[in-house]
């Protein structure tokens, strides 16, 4: 019994070099995808280690891989990624501002200056300078706006 626990098998190690360079990159670089590398490279070790030839152990390490890749990435990456690049405009939309060039509705042009800040600006209505605007909401980075 203690023969088939401590016997040294190469490619079980190798499998787990490369489970550990994968780990080594995931945490070096988090875009989880290096930590799939390394659970198939583990699962192969395994499979390395209790005697299964090479063919199955890189089967193992495909489907542990692949597998592990399409049911958890997607899942990771909502709960960990985070909210990515947050919106500029976004804390403009209810505040009130200025127009300081005259909102065209049929050019689409115009500029108003909300939270000391310049922006462009369009509307349904024509608004000349010098009005209270409202934000309503925001499309990209030019702001949507109605009399306030």
């Amino acid at each position: 019994m203690f023969q088939f626990l401590f016997r040294f098998e190469p490619t079980a190690l190798l499998w787990l070099i490369v489970a550990f360079v994968a780990t080594v990159l995931e945490v070096s670089v988090p875009h989880f995808g290096s930590a799939f590398v390394g659970a198939g490279a583990i699962a192969a070790a395994a499979a390395s280690f209790l005697g299964f030839g090479l063919s199955a152990q890189l089967t193992t390490f495909i489907v542990v891989l692949v597998v592990s890749l399409v049911t958890l990435r997607s899942r990771l990456l909502g709960r960990l990624g985070g909210r990515g690049v947050p919106s500029r405009t976004a804390p403009l939309i209810g505040r009130q501002g200025v127009v300081t060039h005259d909102i065209e509705p049929t050019l689409g042009t115009g500029r108003v200056t909300v939270g000391g800040e310049d922006w462009a600006a369009r509307s349904t209505d024509a608004i000349p300078a010098g009005t209270r605007i409202t934000v309503m909401s925001a499309d990209g980075i030019v702001l949507e706006v109605t009399r306030a």
